[in-house]
């Protein structure tokens, strides 16, 4: 079927974080919220029908995953990414920030060097200074108008007893995805320094260039068995809801420590509505998803030309994956909180601070493309009246 993504939805007072959290978070409830990376386009027909077949038998006892649940999840990366994987390679937590958490106190101790990247989602930084861990910067370069890794950088960091790199494969909110040879080069990196990887590949199915993403695991055995990988039904098919993250890890020990690492915790079991979300996301929801990639594509070159074309000093730099677009407003010459205060308090359109992502964002802003073009239309209408004199 055909999805009208151009359908606006109206996700006021239904306790949307993006929504219905603006004055908490932004300061003014009127703006168009554009920050959240949720999508504000409906779910896929298929997935609500199941979960509504679901919700008919009127009885939500505890549940389990079934079988069939991780053969979804095995046949979706076989497709998708000729990744072959396996049941016993599977475990699940309430989300990609919990497993980073659990692998951080499972893998490390107070004190130890944890690597990240910035300028790079922000529960990165929050996780590792919460955990009591210390926080080491590989920050990433922007040259010509791309962001690039820092290798000389790199290296000589995590040849300083770095534990564990948390790696953003595609990479919020820079937008970039990772050549196979720069993932290379971090795998072997990895393996000659001895530091495990934590692969946070949530966007990897948010590809929107005529470039391919690679898991970092899927590679070479002479790295995958250090390597944990992040990746969930929350991006791909907007179900973040549900709080559901797969975790996958092809060496045996650290499963098993990572295992016992959920278990400490109590988190193993799954919601009976997520569980039947995810199978049927994965089974039947790649006719939505090619779909609403286009869409996405679309909307990012729209958002592109409209910006060149009339707000040429706002410079975008144009990822290759993921919804989000990534804004740098450097070139008006204003601190970071003055260009904040004019985008949220004047335009009124609700772009992710940049400094969420570290330092390194400061004079960024994150702006979600996941929604319909009028909606985009509007808040460019909007920073146009505003930084356009």
């Amino acid at each position: 079927m055909k999805y009208d993504f151009d359908k606006p939805v109206n996700r006021s007072n239904t306790n949307s974080f993006k929504w219905d959290k603006t004055i908490e978070f932004l300061g003014s409830s009127d703006v168009i919220p554009l920050w959240v990376a949720d999508m504000d386009l409906e779910c896929s027909h298929k997935v609500v029908d199941a979960l509504r077949e679901r919700l008919e038998h009127n009885i939500f006892g505890y549940t389990y995953r079934p079988n069939s649940f991780y053969q979804a999840i095995i046949d979706w990366n076989k497709k998708r990414f000729n990744w072959k994987i396996k049941k016993d390679w599977i475990l699940n937590t309430p989300g990609v920030v919990t497993a980073i958490a659990i692998a951080l106190q499972t893998f490390s101790q107070k004190g130890d060097k944890i690597l990240i990247q910035p300028p790079v989602y922000g529960p990165f930084h929050e996780v590792v200074e919460i955990n009591d861990r210390k926080l080491i910067k590989n920050n990433l370069l922007l040259k010509d108008n791309k962001y690039c890794i820092d290798f000389a950088d790199l290296e000589e960091k995590l040849a300083q007893d770095v534990k564990i790199m948390l790696l953003c494969s595609p990479h919020n909110p820079v937008g970039r995805v990772w050549t196979k040879d720069e993932l290379h080069r971090i795998g072997e990196m990895a393996k000659k320094y001895d530091v495990l990887i934590v692969s946070d590949e949530i966007h990897y199915d948010f590809v929107l260039s005529d470039v391919k993403h690679y898991p970092l695991a899927k590679l070479s055995t002479d790295f995958a068995d250090r390597i944990i990988t992040l990746t969930a039904p929350s991006k791909t098919f907007n179900l973040a809801g549900f709080k559901m993250a797969n975790v996958i890890i092809s060496n045996r020990n650290i499963y098993e420590k990572f295992n016992k690492g959920i278990n400490k915790l109590h988190l193993s079991n799954s919601t009976i509505l997520g569980v039947i979300a995810e199978e049927a996301a994965y089974r039947y929801g790649e006719e939505w998803l090619e779909q609403v990639l286009e869409y996405i594509r679309e909307n990012q070159q729209f958002v592109t030309d409209y910006i060149q074309e009339n707000i040429p000093k706002i410079k975008v730099i144009k990822g290759e994956g993921t919804f989000l677009l990534w804004l740098d407003f450097r070139e008006f010459e204003l601190t970071h909180e003055e260009l904040k205060k004019l985008i949220i308090n004047k335009a009124k359109v609700g772009l992710f601070d940049g400094k969420f992502f570290g330092e390194s964002g400061a004079g960024f802003f994150r702006m979600n493309l996941a929604v319909s073009r009028k909606v985009l239309e509007k808040a460019l209408d909007n920073l146009k009246r505003i930084f356009v004199t």
